[in-house]
């Protein structure tokens, strides 16, 4: 007996579930919401707000940061982040702990008013390592994360650093 090609493809199988298992799949997920079985219907509105960030850039006094202001604001909506402040310093290469502007940043942090602290280029935080990662360990400490989006890299562009 010969078979041909088209005896040998298998369609599409249709997913048999039984009732209970339709149950058992619906409970899992109302489970994995947060909805606890007898506390009432299921909530229509999503309880989960947009992750926030604090986007913070460091220029000279003359230098124009208005292009990395707007790739991280186009950078946070690609990803969805609610932007709920952009704090600019003009002090060029002072130290970290010097920044006023930073020191806010930290502050948005700590308070949950923000997740995280969006920057455009690791220079704009520090361009000495160690102070870098001060900066980041102290990020974390106080319950975010530092973000690097670090522009000039990926579109292989030179860029004015501060």
């Amino acid at each position: 007996m010969v078979s041909t090609e088209n005896e040998l493809r298998q369609g599409p199988t249709r997913a048999r579930r039984t009732e209970g298992d339709r149950k058992r799949r619906r409970a899992l997920a109302d489970h994995s919401a947060g909805h606890v079985p007898g506390e009432g219907d299921i909530p229509t509105e999503s309880r989960v707000d947009r992750f926030r960030v604090v986007i913070y850039l460091c220029g000279a006094p003359n230098s124009d940061i208005s292009g990395p202001r707007r790739e991280c604001e186009e950078y946070a909506a690609v990803f969805g982040w609610e932007i709920m402040g952009v704090i600019e310093d003009r002090v060029g290469l002072l130290p970290p702990d010097g920044r006023e502007g930073l020191t806010q940043a930290l502050a948005h942090v700590e308070s949950k008013q923000a997740g995280a602290v969006l920057t455009a280029w690791r220079s704009m935080i520090s361009t000495i390592p160690q102070e870098y990662d001060e900066v980041a360990r102290e990020v974390e400490s106080r319950g975010g994360f530092l973000h690097v989006m670090d522009t000039d890299r990926h579109r292989g562009r030179r860029a004015e650093r501060c």
